[in-house]
């Protein structure tokens, strides 16, 4: 089990908290750190962002041994012939380390604030499924790509130079449906977001058999789960915590969008993922100030991962 970070851009990201947080991952032992591409949030007062793309390239030559990407960038922002060629050059300027993450779009708010077309979810849909192919084929293909689709086209199109490695993809989301069979076809990783283990385990399998369909070996594809974490320093904090949000230990625990509780329980829950087929686990990490609390959860969590090899 690999564990990592992901952060909310749109949270209050700035210079200085980037390379806070991606100096305290190397230097603690995280293996990765994500972050989202949004604006804005859904709601409530704009905070101070970074431009997803430009901060992956910071990280690129910022860090030496971490990998990080994009959890995850709507087909919506950018034309998938552009996102890839700048996901192919911060992969190959970092040395092999980024994470391609993409996905339909789904925030309202930032497309209408920020003039940017925002289409119903089956127009989504099929814009994401075409991106995806012309993203794959871009990476695969040491010859020049045509491709006519009704929302993108290529005319004899080659990344130039050749990336070093064909870019990883990651598809997140949770539908069996919609999310898990465009996984089964075109990613290197699927990352089930804010979901318990007992699904996970159901989602994993269902996965299986999609990739049996496609006539591809699971075991290509990377399994994932992103979800929030709260890490306590103690039962008493903890406790403190519980009784003023009106919540019982019960009631916590059965909240599926968060790991949380002191280092045992959180020890004890991101096994839980792994019994349940999960390869890497993204820790949510809202404070993006509280570097302390991080360095605690570092020095008490990791080591119980690292000594299962």
């Amino acid at each position: 089990m690999q564990i990592g970070l992901m952060l909310e851009g749109q949270y209050g990201l700035t210079w200085e908290r980037w390379q806070n947080i991606l100096g305290a991952a190397e230097r603690l032992g995280f293996a990765f750190v994500f972050r989202s591409d949004h604006y804005t949030d859904a709601s409530g007062p704009y905070q101070e962002s970074l431009e997803c793309w430009v901060s992956l390239t910071h990280a690129a030559s910022y860090t030496r041994r971490i990998e990080f990407g994009s959890m995850v960038s709507p087909i919506t922002f950018r034309h998938p012939a552009l996102l890839t060629r700048m996901a192919a050059a911060v992969d190959d300027l970092s040395g092999g380390r980024l994470i391609l993450g993409l996905g339909a779009g789904w925030q309202e708010r930032e497309h209408h604030n920020f003039g940017i077309p925002f289409y119903d979810f089956p127009t989504r849909y099929a814009m994401f499924e075409e991106g995806l192919e012309v993203t794959t084929r871009l990476l695969r293909s040491d010859t020049p790509v045509n491709s006519q689709g009704k929302y993108f086209s290529l005319d004899d199109a080659i990344l130039l130079p050749r990336p070093k490695r064909r870019t990883p993809i990651l598809i997140g989301g949770n539908g069996p449906t919609k999310t898990l069979p465009l996984a089964a076809r075109y990613a290197d990783e699927w990352n089930g977001v804010y979901v318990s283990p007992e699904k996970y385990r159901d989602l994993n399998t269902r996965l299986d058999q999609l990739c049996a369909e496609n006539k591809r070996n699971p075991h290509e594809l990377t399994r994932s789960v992103m979800t929030r974490v709260d890490y306590f320093f103690d039962e008493a904090e903890r406790d403190a915590y519980l009784a003023e949000n009106g919540e019982t230990l019960d009631s916590y625990r059965r909240d599926s969008r968060t790991v949380g509780g002191t280092a045992d329980q959180v020890i004890t829950q991101i096994r839980a993922y792994a019994d349940a087929g999960c390869q890497r686990i993204m820790l949510q990490w809202l404070d993006l100030d509280d570097l302390p609390r991080l360095e605690a959860m570092a020095a008490a969590v990791l080591p119980a991962f690292h000594s299962m090899g």
